[in-house]
């Protein structure tokens, strides 16, 4: 499959544990964000977008992004970011990364894009839960997202047991050899990884 596909780089949530932005935080001397971007940009993503909230003044002075998105509802979780990106982008893929994995490599993204295929998108999955937030989506998918956020459901499971029901995402189990790429960044190290979206 030779088509393009864009990105959206997650950074917008409240970081309360962590008690700081954690799109700031040096990894391999480097921010998270910049680091972040470049795992996208190796990934094969053509544009990649920022998704932070309008309190966040260093995402106006962040290089190498497409355009920054700002949350349209607060508190609200990563899927509005998605959707914001999926209705943004006229690509018919968006790759989606959280600030808070920063083990994630440009190879997961490779995998990931070798299972989609035209209006299908792709998401790890282990021990029965989705890892939405280092996943490929299709736009089709931003209808259905959207139809959630109008419910008030913010919860990706939910709504990527439909779309992997509906035949708009594949699954990809995820190994025991890659259970370390979803380490997130928490409350100033390295925590347990653990499905929370």
């Amino acid at each position: 499959m030779t088509s393009a596909f864009s990105s959206v780089l997650l950074a917008a949530g409240q970081s309360t544990r962590m008690g700081r932005d954690k799109a700031l935080l040096e990894h391999e001397g480097a921010p998270l964000w910049r680091r972040q971007r470049v795992v996208l940009a190796a990934a094969g993503a053509t544009e990649i977008f920022l998704s932070v909230r309008t309190d966040q003044a260093w995402a106006d002075r962040a290089e190498g992004f497409t355009g920054v998105l700002h949350d349209a509802l607060f508190s609200c979780g990563p899927l509005v970011g998605v959707t914001a990106a999926l209705e943004h982008t006229a690509l018919p893929w968006v790759a989606a990364l959280a600030i808070d994995l920063p083990a994630i490599t440009p190879e997961w993204f490779a995998g990931l894009w070798a299972g989609c295929a035209p209006g299908v998108g792709a998401v790890g999955r282990r021990a029965g839960f989705f890892e939405p937030l280092a996943a490929i989506y299709p736009r089709e998918l931003r209808f259905p997202a959207w139809e959630a956020i109008v419910r008030g459901e913010f919860s990706f499971q939910s709504l990527l047991a439909t779309a992997v029901e509906q035949g708009l995402m594949r699954v990809r189990e995820i190994t025991d050899a890659e259970v370390p790429l979803f380490t997130n960044w928490n409350e100033g190290a390295f925590a347990p990884p653990k499905p929370t979206v």
